[in-house]
Formats: C-alpha cells, structure tokens, sequence
C-alpha cells in the first residue's frame, strides 16, 4: 500500500513537470507581440538567420531568459521558504525571514542614495550587474551575520528572533535612506523593489542557473537531516544527528538561494511562504525526499504563471511581480488554513 502511495506521488510529480514544460512554452510564445509555434520552433530547432530578427530578437533576448530566471527563481525560493518552516517549526516562515531580503534591499538603497541617479559614475554603475552585486553584498553581509551568531546561539528560536530584528534594523536604515533620497532614487529603488524576472542579461545567465542549479542539488542532501528535525531535538539527536551543525548547513543553503535570487530578481514575495503549504496539502506528507521535489516543481510552475499574467496582452508592459504573487499566493495559503480548521473542528 505504501509503495503505491509512492507511485502515485511521483506520478504526480512527472504530470507537474510536463504543466512546468506547457507553461514555459506559452511564456515563450504569449506576450505583447505574439508568437506562433511554428516560428519558435524555427528560431530555436531551424535556421534562425532566414527569421525575422524582430522576432528572434524577443525571443533570444527576452523572453527565453525571463522564462528560464522565472524557473529557477520560482525554484530557488519555494526550497528556502521550505527550508526555512522546517527549521524553525513555522508555517509562517519564509526565506525573508532572517533579514537576507531586507540585506539586499539596504545594499540597492545605499547605492542609490550614495551616486544619485544623475551622476556620471552611476549611469556606468547603474546597469543590472550593479543593482545586482550592490543587492548581493547587502544580503551577503546580513546572512554572514546570522551564521556567526548560530554558531554561538544553541537555541533556534533566538535565533529566529535576532532574524527578524536584524530585518526590523535594516529595512528601518533602508526607510530613511528613501526619506533622504530624491525622487528619480526613490523611483528607481521602488521599481527595483517590485521584483521582476527580466532583470537577468544572457551574459549572467547561465552564472545564475548553474548558482541556484548547485543550491537546489544541496538541499536534496538535507531531506534525512530535515526529517529528523520534524521529529524533536531529542529524538534527532538519539538518532545521531548533529542538530546544530544541520541548522547551520539549512541556514547557509536557504540564504544562499535567498541572496542570489533577491540580488538578481528583486525581492520576490509569497512564492517561498505559499509553495511549501501548495505541496504539503498536495501530496499529504511530511517526508522532504517528496516534499523537496514537489516545492521545485511547484516553485517553477507558480512563477512561471505570474510571469505569464503579467505579461499577458492588454498591459502596458510588465506588471510588478510581486503583485501578482501576493494576488495568487495569499489566496491559496488563506484557503489552507480555512480547510484545516474545518478538518479540526471535525
């Protein structure tokens, strides 16, 4: 009986993958010029050169790498957001919650303020590599910090206490940076901060799907260490795992993700908080050798869907990410626990 549970969650799991593939085809083929099969099939199986370059360039240029930064990001943060409820025991946790996103938000804000957009030395700077190595050391530095303190603090829920303070202190900095800013800085950090999957280049590309792609194969390696967590301190370390040492590789992994998703995409909301419940209520089990490729899976098909409805025809361009996110995900994870309550009062 177990073993045809398991069938069937991993059958599940190939009939999620090929709705991964569907819908990355449509994010290649729909937007605000629309595009036949026939002629992607060309651009990307046949002879390009005898295309139409309006064409191969939407196609090459934008909408290829939007499609493939959404997959990974989508990925990347529903196995933090994973990560992280795991860790602390916390529905609510997602990969923000450690200050890593606010990290990256106070590095963009600092250079902003520091250059003004209307300087020479920020208009070489103020390209997509800048945004993203200045958002980068921001969540580099918050992150380098909470590993130091988890090396000296035995207790998990301190930790997620200093967490959120850290991200109270940074995005207070982050406020007042804005306050003292002018208005075309402010326009370019609130942009900026509205996340988006196009902000990655073909140059970096390939950078960042082999850096999320080495994140992802890691956090395989944590499903025994992630189960034992479920079962309580004690029980985990009479089976001999070192609860320590496993919090500090969950922490690294998960802020790793985290700061190099945010540096890149901006800071994306609700995929890394909503995912996890997505695929626990889906696949009804607590087992992360399921849950981890579930949370992947769904991660990629979440965010490639709300990079296709904001881009659907009809929009003046791209709307904000994040909107769309929070407009899909909070709906879903409210519907969760209005479902468990009921079951409960049963």
């Amino acid at each position: 009986m177990l073993e045809k549970r398991n069938k069937m969650k991993w059958s599940a799991l190939i009939c999620l993958l090929i709705s991964v593939l569907f819908l990355f085809v449509l994010n290649i083929l729909i937007g605000s010029v629309p595009i036949s099969i026939r002629d992607m099939a060309h651009v990307f199986f046949g002879d390009a050169s005898r295309m139409d370059k309006g064409i191969v360039t939407i196609l090459l240029n934008y909408r290829l790498p939007q499609a493939l930064v959404a997959l990974f990001s989508g990925a990347g943060l529903a196995v933090a957001g994973l990560l992280m409820q795991t860790l602390f025991r916390n529905p609510l946790a997602d990969p923000s919650i450690l200050g890593i996103s606010s990290g990256a938000s106070l590095g963009v804000a600092s250079v902003i303020l520091l250059f003004g957009s209307g300087t020479l030395l920020l208009q070489n700077w103020w390209t997509s590599l800048g945004i993203s190595v200045a958002a980068f050391i921001g969540a580099l530095l918050v992150l380098l910090l909470i590993l130091s303190l988890s090396l000296r603090l035995k207790n998990i829920v301190s930790l997620l206490l200093i967490g959120i303070m850290i991200a109270f202190i940074t995005s207070s900095i982050t406020d007042l940076l804005k306050f003292l800013s002018g208005k075309e800085e402010l326009h370019s950090f609130v942009i900026w901060g509205m996340g988006s999957f196009s902000n990655v280049s073909q140059s970096q590309l390939p950078f960042f799907m082999i850096a999320i792609l080495i994140g992802l194969l890691f956090s395989l390696f944590l499903s025994k260490s992630l189960n034992m967590i479920l079962l309580g301190d004690c029980y985990a370390e009479n089976l001999g795992l070192n609860i320590h040492r496993s919090s500090l590789f969950i922490i690294l992994i998960a802020g790793y993700l985290t700061a190099l998703i945010t540096a890149y995409a901006g800071p994306i909301a609700f995929i890394g908080l909503s995912v996890p419940h997505m695929a626990r209520f889906l696949f009804k089990t607590s087992d992360h050798k399921i849950l981890i490729p579930a949370c992947i899976i769904l991660g990629m098909l979440l965010a490639l869907f709300c990079n296709l409805i904001a881009r659907l025809p009809g929009f003046e361009g791209n709307l904000p990410i994040n909107s769309v996110t929070s407009l899909i995900g909070a709906p879903f994870v409210i519907w969760i626990i209005l479902k468990r309550q009921r079951i409960f009062q049963q």
